[in-house]
């Protein structure tokens, strides 16, 4: 940190006046974090003016946050609020937002005459014109030099290209969902978690990736956010095709329902279907066989010596 952010630090302590913080939204729900220093008491959905990391940038005030929140961001030095949008500055934006559709055309023809395998999704022109970035997918490492000159010259700008994610592309275009809902990613969620086939099992669902992928081709977010459910649940449910019981009452699991708390089991003589409670199970079951027991109860971490 240098000198001047140390010493604004110090006397904002010693005044006991801290910066207001906040989260700004850009374009296709881009966000970043910063400080008003003015006290503005913006309110969410203002247009508020910004520093860039180079040069200055609108956004759209989406939530107020701590200063605890900021401090756990990637984002090492906040950069700040500078004032509430102005109309003449909301012109402005209106204009870049026509010039990148213009960018993402010429953009596009550029790709093509350089030969280059790689998918052209979004371009976003800072307010004060001093960068453009481009975003584009590709399945492999793209030499792009070429591009970034042939565009530095056509748009007199700094040119950034930035290689994303299918799962952001989708984010980026948006869409609706096999639940007939917009797509998580495009209205709401800022992070993507890492979704695996064991989530599906855990859930009980078939691992088809036909039907559990979305239009990005990649396994549905959502199946994170009933997770920590099931992971319990699971805790406390014998496990499908488990042997329970002792001679002359043996019994194979067939099925659980977690939601109505209910074991089905079948007898392993006379193939007899019974549906039990959870609680009735564990009297019948789990306190008559102890060592059976001890592979579903939570693992002790080891002493220490």
């Amino acid at each position: 940190m240098d000198n001047n952010q140390t010493a604004n630090k110090k006397n904002e302590a010693e005044s006991g006046h801290q910066p207001d913080c906040y989260i700004i939204l850009f374009k296709k729900d881009r966000i970043d974090y910063y400080i008003d220093r003015n006290h503005l008491n913006l309110k969410v959905g203002e247009w508020v003016l910004v520093q860039a990391e180079r040069g200055r940038d609108i956004g759209l005030v989406k939530s107020k946050i701590t200063q605890d929140q900021i401090d756990r961001t990637i984002r090492k030095y906040p950069l700040e609020i500078l004032h509430r949008a102005r109309e003449e500055e909301l012109e402005q934006l209106k204009k870049n937002r026509a010039e990148e559709d213009e960018a993402i055309a010429s953009c596009k023809e550029l790709i093509h005459f350089r030969g280059l395998d790689m998918k052209l999704i979004d371009a976003e022109l800072q307010f004060d014109g001093n960068k453009m970035t481009f975003y584009f997918t590709a399945d492999h490492r793209v030499d792009f030099r070429e591009l970034v000159k042939d565009l530095a010259s056509t748009f007199r700008t700094r040119i950034e290209l930035r290689q994303i994610g299918v799962r952001d592309e989708t984010k980026k275009i948006g869409g609706i969902g096999p639940c007939g809902v917009e797509l998580c990613c495009a209205r709401w969620l800022k992070e993507f978690s890492p979704i695996s086939t064991q989530y599906a099992r855990d859930q009980n669902l078939a691992v088809n990736p036909s039907k559990l992928s979305g239009p990005c081709g990649r396994l549905f977010c959502c199946l994170e956010y009933e997770q920590l459910f099931y992971s319990e649940i699971n805790e406390k449910f014998p496990q499908v095709g488990d042997k329970v019981g002792e001679k002359g009452d043996e019994c194979f699991i067939e099925k659980i329902d977690p939601f109505k708390m209910k074991v089905t089991i079948r007898n392993t003589e006379n193939e007899k279907i019974e549906i039990l409670k959870l609680d009735d199970f564990n009297k019948r079951f789990r306190r008559a066989n102890k060592d059976w027991l001890m592979k579903w109860l939570p693992k002790k971490p080891p002493e220490k010596k």
